[in-house]
C-alpha cells in the first residue's frame, strides 16, 4: 500500500533509526499467541500509516519529504504503543481516566436484533417530545377549567424539575444496573404519570402526575441514549442518534396538532392518555429482545446493599429540595407574594444554602459522587451540559407561548394553532435529522451548533414583534427562522460527547448533561411564566379604566376564557394588547437563552470526530502482558 510499510522484517541489531523489529523467542516460535500479537501490530502500524499519508498527502513539494517523516513517526508511535500496551497491564484505573477503555467483549447483535431494539427506543423519544409538545396547545384549556393560568410555568417546569432532580442518579442507575429492565421501569413510571395527568381533577394533581411523569422521562433520556451507545459502534452512533432523535422528535411536530385535535374535538385528557396504547408496542419490543452491557454489572443485591454510597442518595436528598426552593421562590414572586417577601426570599435564599451543601457534598464524595467533580472538568461535557441547557429552555419557551398567542390573542381553536406551530416544529425536525447526518459525515458538530445558535437568536427577535394584527406571512416567516436555528443545535452537543468522551463515562456523561438540560428547561419555563404573568398583571393594571375589569378577573379567567367575560371591543383589543405585548417581553428571554448557548457551543471547541474515531481505535489497541514480552 502506498505510503504505508511492513514493520515484520528481520534485521541486525535495531539502532534508533531502524524500523522496529519483533524478535521471537525460540522457546516461542510456533505460538499462536505471538501469531495474533504480530498482526495487532502490524494492523495498527498500518492504520497509523494510512492516517500520517493521508495528511501529508496533497503537500506541495514537500510531500515526499514529509512522507518520509511520516513514517519514522508511524514507527515511534508503533514502539510507544507497544510500550504503553505492555504498561497498561499493570495498571489500575484511578478516578477518570481521560482516555477510553476498551469495551468488554460482547455477543454481536443481528442486524434485526437492533432494529427491533433501537425500534422501541424512537417511540419512546417519540412519546417523549409528544408530551413535552402536546401540552401546549392543550395548556390554555387546562387554565381555563381550573382557573389557573399562573400555574402555566409548573406545568411545564413540574415535568423538567422531575426529570432533571432525577437524571444525575439514573445515570448511576444505569451503571449499576441492568439497562433493558431499568429502562422498562422508568418507562412504566412515566405510563403511570401520565395516567394520573389524564385522570387530574385539579391543578395541583395535574402537577403531580406531571412531576411523576418527568421521573419517568429521566430514565427514559439517560436510557435511550445509553442503549444506542451500547449496541452501535462508534462510527454509526452520530448518524443513528441523528435519525432517532430526528424521528423521535416526530412527536414535536404532531404535538400540538395532536393536543389540539383531543382539546377541541375530545377532550384535553385523551392528550396524556394516548401514550398508554403506544407504551404496550414499546414494552413488547423490549421484553423480546436482550440488551448487551458495556461492562459487568454486580449483583443487584449487593447493590441494594450499598445503595445509600453506590447511588449517591444523599446527594439526591440535597439537590430535589434546592431545584424544588428555586423554582417554587420563582413561581411565588410576583404572583402569590411580592418579591421582597419573607416567603420568595427564604426560599431563594434557601436553594442557595441547599445547593452549596450539595456541592460540598459531591466534593467529598469524589468519583463516588452522583455528578463527579472530575467529570465536569471535562470541557466537552460541561460545555455540552450548559449548551443544551439554554438550547431546550429556548425551545420550550417558544413551544408554550406561541400557543398562548394563537389561542388567546389570534382567537384560533386549539387544533389551528397546532397547525400554526408547524413551521417550527417542522424546521426543528427537519433539521435536526439533516444536522446529525451531515455531522457524521462531513465530521464537524460547532458549525452546526453555533450557526443554529445565531438563527434561533434572530428568530426569537423577531418572534417579540409578534402583535394582535401580525399577518400570517410574517410569523409564519418568524416561525421558520427559529425553527431551523433550533434543529441545527439540538443534536451536537450529544454527538460531542458520545465520540469524545471515554466509552466507560457516557452513561454519567448523558447524564449530567440531561440533568443541566432539564434544569434549565424547568428554570427558564417558570421565569418566563414569571416574565408573562407579572408583566401581563402590570398592563391589564395600567389599563383597568379602559378594560372595567381588575387583572385577577382576566388573569383567572384564563386564555381561552377571555372572550367569555363579555368584554366589548374596545376592552378586549386593550386585553388582547397586554397579552401580545407579555408574550414579546417573554420572546426577549429566547433571545437570551440562544445567546448563552451560543457562548457554551464555541466552547466545545473544533474537533473533526472522524479523526478523533480513528485515533480511539489505535488506543484502544491491547496487548495482555505476558503477550508484550515477547516484543523488543
Amino acid at each position: 500500500m502506498k505510503g504505508s510499510f511492513s514493520p515484520m522484517r528481520s534485521a541486525a541489531a535495531p539502532d534508533l533509526h531502524s524500523k522496529p523489529v519483533f524478535v521471537e523467542s525460540p522457546q516461542k516460535t510456533s505460538s499462536p499467541n505471538l501469531q495474533i500479537l504480530r498482526q495487532k501490530n502490524h494492523t495498527t502500524a498500518t492504520r497509523l500509516s494510512e492516517y500520517l499519508h493521508d495528511m501529508t498527502e496533497g503537500s506541495g513539494t514537500q510531500k515526499g519529504t514529509q512522507r518520509k517523516a511520516s513514517q519514522n513517526d508511524v514507527e515511534t508511535l508503533g514502539d510507544h504503543a507497544s510500550d504503553e500496551q505492555q504498561r497498561s497491564g499493570d495498571e489500575s484505573e484511578k478516578g477518570w481516566s481521560e482516555t477510553a477503555s476498551p469495551k468488554p467483549s460482547q455477543p454481536q447483535l443481528s442486524r434485526t436484533a437492533k432494529i427491533c431494539i433501537l425500534g422501541p427506543v424512537t417511540l419512546t423519544y417519540f412519546l417523549w417530545f409528544l408530551d413535552l409538545a402536546v401540552i401546549s396547545t392543550a395548556t390554555p384549556a387546562i387554565t381555563s377549567e381550573f382557573n389557573s393560568l399562573a400555574d402555566v410555568g409548573w406545568y411545564g417546569g413540574a415535568y423538567q424539575l422531575a426529570s432533571s432532580a432525577f437524571t444525575p442518579l439514573t445515570g448511576k442507575i444505569f451503571r449499576s444496573f441492568s439497562i433493558k429492565w431499568t429502562f422498562i421501569t422508568f418507562f412504566l413510571i412515566f405510563e403511570l404519570g401520565s395516567v394520573l395527568c389524564g385522570a387530574a381533577q385539579s391543578s395541583a394533581m395535574f402537577i403531580v402526575g406531571r412531576a411523576i411523569a418527568g421521573i419517568g422521562c429521566s430514565g427514559i433520556s439517560t436510557g435511550a441514549l445509553t442503549i444506542i451507545a451500547a449496541i452501535l459502534p462508534p462510527r454509526a452512533s452520530a448518524q443513528a442518534l441523528g435519525v432517532n432523535m430526528g424521528l423521535g422528535q416526530l412527536g414535536l411536530a404532531v404535538g400540538p396538532i395532536i393536543g389540539g385535535a383531543f382539546t377541541e374535538f375530545a377532550s384535553w385528557r385523551w392528550c396524556f392518555y394516548i401514550n398508554l396504547p403506544i407504551g404496550a408496542v414499546v414494552l413488547a419490543l423490549l421484553l423480546l429482545f436482550r440488551i448487551p452491557e458495556p461492562e459487568p454489572k454486580k449483583p443487584a443485591r449487593e447493590v441494594f446493599g450499598t445503595a445509600v454510597k453506590s447511588l449517591d442518595l444523599p446527594g439526591f436528598a440535597l439537590i430535589s429540595p434546592a431545584v424544588t426552593m428555586l423554582l417554587l421562590g420563582l413561581q411565588f414572586g410576583g404572583n402569590d407574594y411580592a418579591w421582597k417577601s419573607s416567603v420568595v426570599i427564604g426560599l431563594i435564599v434557601g436553594a442557595a444554602a441547599t445547593f452549596v451543601c450539595f456541592l460540598l457534598w459531591e466534593h467529598r464524595q469524589g468519583d463516588d459522587a452522583m455528578v463527579p467533580f472530575a467529570m465536569l472538568t471535562n470541557r466537552v461535557i460541561w460545555a455540552a451540559a450548559g449548551n443544551m441547557a439554554f438550547v431546550l429552555a429556548s425551545i420550550l419557551i417558544a413551544d408554550f407561548y406561541l400557543a398562548i398567542y394563537f389561542q388567546a390573542v389570534n382567537n384560533d381553536s386549539p387544533l389551528m394553532s397546532g397547525v400554526h406551530l408547524l413551521p417550527t416544529c417542522i424546521g426543528i425536525v427537519l433539521f435536526t435529522i439533516i444536522s446529525g447526518v451531515l455531522i457524521e459525515k462531513l465530521g464537524y458538530y460547532l458549525p452546526w451548533m453555533v450557526g443554529g445558535s445565531i438563527i434561533s437568536a434572530i428568530g426569537y427577535g423577531l418572534l417579540s414583534l409578534l402583535a394582535p394584527n401580525t399577518p400570517a406571512p410574517n410569523w409564519i416567516g418568524y416561525q421558520v427562522f427559529y425553527g431551523v436555528g433550533s434543529g441545527c443545535t439540538t443534536v451536537g452537543a450529544y454527538i460531542a460527547v458520545q465520540n469524545l468522551v471515554p466509552a466507560a463515562q457516557i452513561p454519567t456523561a448523558m447524564a449530567i448533561v440531561i440533568f443541566f438540560q432539564g434544569m434549565g428547561g424547568a428554570v427558564f419555563l417558570v421565569v418566563a411564566n414569571a416574565i408573562f404573568t407579572n408583566s401581563l398583571r402590570q398592563l391589564l393594571q395600567q389599563g383597568v379604566a379602559k378594560i372595567g375589569f381588575t387583572p385577577d378577573i382576566i388573569v383567572n379567567a384564563g386564555a381561552r376564557g377571555i372572550r367569555q367575560l363579555g368584554l366589548e371591543r374596545g376592552q378586549l383589543a386593550t386585553v388582547l394588547k397586554a397579552y401580545s405585548d407579555s408574550i414579546d417581553n417573554v420572546m426577549y428571554l429566547g433571545i437570551g437563552a440562544a445567546c448563552v448557548a451560543l457562548g457554551f457551543a464555541c466552547a466545545l471547541g473544533w474537533k473533526d470526530i472522524r479523526v478523533e474515531k480513528e485515533l480511539n481505535k489505535v488506543q484502544k489497541a491491547e496487548v495482555s502482558p505476558t503477550e508484550s514480552k515477547d516484543v523488543v
